[in-house]
């Protein structure tokens, strides 16, 4: 395969599992006292902490192999976030009902 489609896929398991770490961490916010939207902004920021260190790693990995550093940058941005969004949803309600038993 050809470094920017690795880059593109590891771009969507780092986005998968990013979206899955801050599921839990709100959940055991809430349950710590958190209010909602503080706990949004802390997932959002760690979502990002997690953006730019998958960069780094990557960047030190494929530099020489890419013809432009921003070809590092730009590729699979879309699909970590995403993927980030639609997993934190995702576990975040199930985690919730499960947790807290909401009546359907």
């Amino acid at each position: 395969m050809r470094p920017i489609t690795i880059i593109y896929w590891l771009r969507m398991a780092t986005g998968i599992m990013a979206g899955a770490i801050c599921a839990v961490l709100s959940i055991f916010l809430e349950s710590h006292g958190m209010d909602g939207i503080s706990v949004l902004l802390y997932s959002i920021s760690l979502a990002l902490l997690i953006y730019l260190i998958s960069f780094r790693l990557l960047k030190m990995k494929f530099q020489n192999q890419v013809e432009t550093p921003s070809k590092i940058t730009m590729t699979g941005i879309g699909i970590y976030f995403l993927g980030w969004l639609a997993f934190y949803i995702l576990l975040y309600t199930i985690i919730y009902v499960n947790t807290y038993a909401v009546p359907l």
